[in-house]
């Protein structure tokens, strides 16, 4: 297994040889330097003459022998020159020949082949289907595609070789062979595959100006070490920055996914691409509404199902924690009273959130929008219902205990039997029912917030209570919590009331219970 010395014919012209042999020979009058050194899994050498190179990048699956040269057991045909093929070198992936400090100018390269790896193709066994196949670049430029030795030689144990001319033009000479993945990899053995060559001669095709002859002056020794000294560090930056972009990608994502660690049961995840054709690249014609945080639009999934995506913005912290908050809160309660999380995505600034899509949307849209739905006394009664049964399985029967923190009529979406679920759990927060209370920053939606909670920051699930009751009266009264679109001369409902005959209000709201 050698690699190339160069050699002085009678007519001048100097010879680049490699054999790929453990013993320098004599073949055809031309002597080939062994290639004597050991390859692994990554390994880059240089001849004793210093006039190749030669790298392996590779590991041979699934085969406990990692062995990089094959021994030829039998004899060699069609060749007068049998002992160039009594070893080939192996690779599993990538293997570069280099010629070193070449005049510039043309050159004829001569590759030699020879399978002997496989049994005869006319043996009639499986076996005999085996296949190397693979490609060789020159100067970087494919020469070979799809080459099977054993198919172009007419079988095993057959010599061929391939001639090719190309130009050397910075003084060095590449030679590249290459498995792209086809043909067997299980035949004579397990991770049995890749490239296979037995010996290589480059010859200028010009009278060179210098004398082939390696110089014996130290600084010339000097000077080729340099190539190779410059050489390995480049090829190990080359490898660092590879590894460096890996290691940034699988840091971001890895980043991404730890948005997600700690939520059981963990959501089910969606890819953006997945999305973005649910809803048709987010088409307007398709958005449900405008959250605090972000649209809500109209989906289709792959398999049929109708969903709604939710895209926040996570520019602000605050985008990125209700994100968070609505995963964790959703994803630990179940109730036919609570919207249904089917699953999110994340990856870089785009977070999205997949919900069950309600035909019927939210509880506003129904009283005070162009939806063309009839809210009669006995629906209303049981929205008001269904709406506190579920608030109540977030209070006292879930685990953890859950403060929805925004309950409002944008809130409370409607299914197709205009059952309502409440929806939107980005501003919820955990609490322990030992405690009486727990101070936290105030959030929500003014006119639903608690007084104490609004002042002091006093969260108990009274304050879920307060804005309940807010929307109790909006359904009732069929007016919404604030009107007038100037802020400072904003009415809310609760002030409506206070300004109201209460005994009038009190009228209505038993005349509607009783009817329902």
């Amino acid at each position: 297994n050698a690699l190339l010395t160069y050699f002085n014919v009678g007519n001048g012209r100097c010879k680049l040889l490699a054999q790929l042999w453990w013993t320098t020979i004599i073949a055809d009058g031309i002597q080939f330097e062994a290639e004597n050194r050991t390859l692994g899994p990554a390994k880059f050498n240089v001849t004793s003459t210093q006039k190749w190179a030669v790298s392996n990048a590779g590991l041979f699956a699934d085969r406990q022998n990692q062995q990089f040269v094959e021994n030829n057991g039998g004899q060699v045909r069609s060749t007068n020159t049998p002992e160039l093929y009594e070893t080939s070198r192996l690779s599993p992936g990538s293997l570069r020949y280099y010629g070193l400090g070449l005049e510039n100018g043309p050159y004829t390269v001569r590759l030699f082949f020879a399978e002997t790896g496989f049994p005869e193709r006319t043996s009639g066994s499986w076996r005999s289907l085996a296949r190397r196949v693979f490609d060789v670049y020159i100067q970087g430029a494919r020469r070979l595609r799809d080459f099977d030795i054993s198919k172009e030689a007419g079988g095993v144990q057959r010599a061929i070789s391939r001639n090719f001319t190309t130009n050397v033009t910075e003084n060095h000479l590449e030679i590249h062979l290459f498995w792209a993945g086809k043909g067997t990899s299980g035949t004579p053995e397990d991770g049995y595959y890749g490239p296979s060559i037995s010996a290589i001669s480059v010859v200028p095709n010009f009278i060179p100006t210098v004398s082939g002859i390696p110089p014996s002056n130290p600084k010339e020794k000097n000077h080729t070490a340099l190539i190779a000294g410059v050489t390995v560090p480049v090829v190990a930056l080359a490898l660092i920055l590879i590894f460096a972009i890996i290691y940034v990608k699988r840091k971001k994502e890895d980043d991404d996914e730890e948005v997600l660690l700690g939520i059981s049961p963990r959501p089910n995840t969606f890819t953006y691409s997945e999305l973005k054709a649910a809803t048709e690249d987010f088409s307007p014609s398709n958005k449900l509404g405008e959250g605090g945080f972000g649209p809500v639009y109209k989906g289709t999934l792959s398999d049929g199902r109708v969903v709604a995506v939710k895209q926040l913005s996570v520019a602000s912290n605050q985008g990125k924690d209700q994100f968070v908050a609505e995963i964790a809160t959703i994803s630990a309660v179940q109730h036919r009273n609570l919207v249904k999380l089917l699953g999110c995505c994340i990856g870089g600034n785009r977070r999205l959130l997949v919900y069950e899509y309600l035909v019927n949307k939210s509880l506003d849209q129904a009283l005070w929008g162009k939806e063309d739905l009839h809210l009669d006394w006995p629906t209303r009664f049981n929205i008001c219902l269904s709406t506190a049964r579920g608030l109540a399985y977030l209070h006292e029967e879930s685990m953890p205990r859950i403060v929805h923190r925004d309950v409002k009529a944008s809130n409370i979406l409607l299914d197709a039997e205009l059952c309502p679920k409440i929806s939107d759990f980005g501003l919820a927060k955990l609490y322990d029912d030992k405690k009486t209370h727990i101070t936290t920053r105030a959030a929500g939606t003014i006119g639903y917030l608690a007084p104490e909670y609004a002042m002091r920051g006093h969260l108990t699930e009274k304050v879920d209570v307060f804005g309940f009751g807010v929307l109790a009266l909006e359904i009732i009264s069929g007016r919404p919590n604030s009107y007038n679109s100037v802020e400072n001369d904003r009415i809310y409902l609760l002030e409506w009331v206070i300004q109201t005959d209460i005994s009038l209000l009190q009228y209505y709201l038993f005349k509607y219970l009783l009817n329902s």
